[in-house]
């Protein structure tokens, strides 16, 4: 499994819902994402790769805090950059950049809104928003139909860089569902909680997704 970021360097420090790229612009971690971002600017000019499902073996380990931080730094580089939160057991994006819950992907997968109604405009850059919406009681069901696979295909035509926020794949039968129409996948392990035997069975439950597994990012608490 090859890494966006070494494990030497990579190993960032953040807390829950912290933007540390927006509040410390300069330190050692944003540097880090930095690197992330410079890889995955070469991956996506070099094959076309636009789509990445960022998610992790378990629970708890900084995948949302991560992706958070990600799309900022994308976004801080003029870049074209979708959040999407496909986390509909346990969403968290809409916390961490305060923004509104009340409409989001789950209405754009029931036909209630349409994306231009339930996409969020930040602040930061060019990045937008697309939080869970209103729970649902079948998110594999939603996540896995057709009209997911069409909102990622347009989101691909008019974003530099869709990042999809999704639950951990060992726990959620819809991950592997995403991963298998996304362009890339980019697992979080998070050092000291991560079992590096769930880490092995993470690959193996992805690759039998026909997911494109490119590659880790090591985060540390």
């Amino acid at each position: 499994m090859s890494q966006l970021i070494s494990s030497k360097k990579g190993r960032a420090t953040l807390k829950k819902r912290n933007l540390i790229t927006l509040s410390h612009s300069n330190s050692i971690i944003s540097d880090q994402f930095r690197t992330i971002r410079t890889n995955m600017r070469f991956l996506a000019k070099e094959n076309e790769e636009r789509v990445f499902l960022i998610t992790s073996p378990g629970v708890g380990e900084g995948k949302s805090t991560m992706t958070a931080n990600l799309a900022v730094s994308l976004a801080q580089q003029k870049e074209k950059v979708l959040l999407i939160d496909a986390n509909l057991r346990s969403p968290t994006v809409d916390q961490i950049f305060k923004v509104s819950n009340e409409v989001g992907l789950t209405d754009v997968l029931t036909y209630k809104k349409s994306f231009q109604d339930a996409v969020h405009h930040s602040e930061i850059g060019r990045l937008e928003i697309l939080t869970s919406g209103h729970r649902a009681s079948n998110p594999a069901e939603l996540l896995g139909n057709e009209m997911m696979r069409e909102l990622l295909m347009k989101a691909r035509e008019k974003y530099d860089f869709v990042l999809v926020d999704s639950p951990s794949v060992l726990t959620s039968t819809e991950t592997r569902m995403l991963a298998n129409i996304c362009d890339g996948i980019i697992l979080v392990l998070n050092r000291g909680k991560t079992d590096l035997e769930n880490a092995a069975k993470a690959r193996r439950v992805l690759e039998l997704a026909h997911a494109n597994l490119m590659g880790a990012i090591i985060n540390k608490k």
